[in-house]
């Protein structure tokens, strides 16, 4: 792979959060930060995703604990970059960090949940 393709190794691609209150949160960061909220139709009901209000890029999520989504930890949670998954997926947990959720597909990638060795999660993605 080219330098080109590697630019966005390491960077944070993506924050999202996940809990049981979805709407509640949605509210509360468009009127703290100022997100401006979109609805991302997962069936049965809406998760989020939150525009910055100057430029309608869309920088986190805000989604509800169930679906896909049950078993995801809760608080915010940072998407690092990767270049590729199951590499750094092993690398984890050959460092004294452990997998939450093995590598898995995600609009139009791959990503994980992984625990550093002091408890913090992340996950990591590979587009």
């Amino acid at each position: 792979m080219s330098d080109e393709g590697n630019k966005d190794i390491g960077k944070v691609g993506w924050i999202d959060m996940t809990v049981n209150n979805a709407d509640e949160i949605r509210d509360f960061y468009a009127d703290v930060v100022g997100f401006k909220p979109e609805a991302v139709d997962m069936g049965d009901y809406s998760d989020y995703s939150m525009s910055m209000p100057a430029t309608g890029e869309a920088v986190a999520g805000v989604c509800h604990a169930r679906g896909c989504n049950e078993d995801m930890p809760g608080g915010w949670l940072i998407y690092f970059v990767v270049e590729d998954i199951e590499a750094s997926a092993n690398a984890c947990v050959e460092n004294g960090g452990r997998l939450r959720f093995a590598p898995r597909d995600l609009a139009g990638g791959r990503f994980c949940v992984i625990e550093d060795p002091n408890g913090a999660t992340a996950a990591l993605y590979q587009p």
